[in-house]
């Protein structure tokens, strides 16, 4: 083995695992990067990546990379800029145990990442979400599943990680119903849930039949769903539901699209922002100001605030082209 191998798997072993204890979700993301970089570098050099030596991850190579996820896989720049700083990661743990590469160190720790664009959220209007909790078949029996689990996530704003995690221990459906769950950080919190959900989930759990430790949502086999399988059953929900709300046609909605929607109808309820932070796991309210910005809803009673008194509150309506004649008149 070269000299990348050996650091490659004690950033892993020791520093992921051991030192810095990270979540497997955070493991998991490291492990596609380096699989995607090595596998670059096979593509582009030749060597296996067993072969492979420090030297040969300088900053160009890092750069080709970076443009290979851009251009080649068609990934977001926020995509990238994770990947980069799973490099970077690696490359401050090579600094304490390759000294002799520290110059190109240097150079790959001083690559930049670059800016993103900060778009609106997409969030389900009551009506885009009730033609979606409408869509799934349930006389069938993923149809209850799948309802169960959209009501379910539309309400809380589980992340998609976290959904697919949740245990039938995890669920108190008693007197003061909640979900707990661990999200980023390791942060664990507890989540109420709605009369409406109780029943659903309560529904779902007699058929489902599992014990404690299982997955609330499954597959056939009692499995837990992977992220991918939500997305799918979202994906062709949604073009159900398209059928009989024709705005759901210019969204993308994802299973991250229920979790904002959760969101905006606490804000709508007027719930404070700093509760809706708690709710969601935000580290800062200042992550949850996304809905604010998103909400045009609130802008308007904004505005409707600030009109001058001597004018009527409301949105500008163009007068009637035949009486705007007659006054020019």
């Amino acid at each position: 083995m070269t000299s990348l191998a050996p650091i490659l798997e004690g950033f892993f072993t020791d520093y992921l695992m051991t030192q810095r204890q990270a979540s497997p979700h955070t493991i998991t993301s490291y492990r596609d990067t380096f699989t995607l970089l090595l596998g670059h570098l096979r593509d582009q050099t030749g060597k296996l990546p067993s072969r492979l030596d420090l030297a040969d991850l300088d900053a160009p190579a890092i750069t080709g990379f970076l443009n290979h996820l851009e251009t080649g896989r068609a990934n977001t720049t926020a995509t990238r800029n994770a990947r980069l700083t799973a490099i970077h990661s690696l490359f401050r743990y090579a600094a304490l145990h390759a000294p002799e590469h520290a110059a190109l160190i240097t150079r790959v720790l001083a690559m930049p990442t670059k800016r993103t664009d900060t778009t609106l959220v997409c969030f389900l209007t009551r009506t885009e979400l009730q033609a979606l909790l409408a869509a799934p078949d349930r006389t069938t029996w993923h149809g209850r599943r799948d309802h169960t689990l959209i009501l379910f996530t539309a309400q809380t704003g589980l992340r998609v990680s976290e959904l697919t995690a949740v245990t039938i221990d995890d669920l108190h459906l008693g007197t003061g119903p909640h979900v707990r769950c661990v999200g980023k950080g390791r942060k664990e919190r507890c989540t109420p849930l709605t009369p409406a959900t109780v029943h659903a989930l309560t529904t779902w759990l007699t058929e489902r039949a599992g014990t404690g430790t299982d997955p609330v949502f499954c597959t056939r086999k009692g499995t837990a769903l992977s992220r991918d399988a939500v997305a799918r059953l979202l994906t062709k929900h949604v073009a159900t539901a398209t059928q009989h709300v024709a705005t759901l046609q210019a969204k993308t909605v994802t299973p991250h699209t229920l979790r904002h929607s959760a969101a905006m109808q606490l804000l709508h309820a007027g719930v404070d922002i700093t509760v809706i932070a708690l709710w969601l796991g935000h580290e800062s309210t200042q992550t949850t100001r996304i809905y604010i910005h998103a909400d045009m809803a609130l802008k308007e009673q904004a505005l409707a605030r600030t009109t001058p008194p001597d004018t009527t509150p409301g949105r500008y309506t163009a007068p009637d082209s035949l009486l705007a004649f007659l006054k020019q008149l």
